[in-house]
């Protein structure tokens, strides 16, 4: 899958066009934004860094969709099981149980987290799981995916 390069992150930042949709100038102001975020030359936070506090906070506000997107990205550049069981142990530290168990548990973020540990343990490769997580909770599933079809 060509999405799936060594050390590129799989999904793209299509939300970005929402905002040129909106406003051609607003769409460049973000655009530029987003570059000095995500694509600065010599960041201070690694990208896996980046994609693990985008997920958390995506979490704390509730976005689950969001971050769906971060994990499947983080995962892809080499985020293992063990940060991931710590990260989601902090959620249910942070959160509450019951928010934890009525929230994220049926969420694909929950989903896409039980995939890859499942996979892991079966035995299957990183980048077979990387492929089954972009092609579960990719572009292709409305619950994950951030535009129209």
């Amino acid at each position: 899958m060509s999405e799936l390069k060594k050390n590129t992150p799989p999904l793209k930042p299509m939300a970005l066009i929402n905002f040129k949709k909106t406003d051609v100038e607003l769409g460049k102001i973000i655009g530029n934004f987003w570059k000095l975020t995500w694509n600065k030359e010599n960041p201070a936070i690694d990208p896996k860094t980046k994609y693990l506090l985008s997920l958390a906070n995506a979490v704390g506000a509730g976005r689950y969709r969001q971050a769906t997107r971060e994990l499947v990205k983080a995962y892809a550049i080499g985020l293992t099981v063990a940060e991931l069981d710590e990260l989601f142990s902090l959620f249910v530290w942070n959160q509450g149980a019951g928010h934890f168990a009525s929230e994220i548990g049926p969420s694909p973020l929950f989903a896409a987290y039980q995939l890859i540990k499942t996979s892991e343990n079966e035995g299957q490769s990183r980048e077979e799981t990387a492929r089954v997580l972009l092609e579960n909770f990719g572009e292709k599933n409305p619950s994950v995916a951030t535009q129209q079809t």
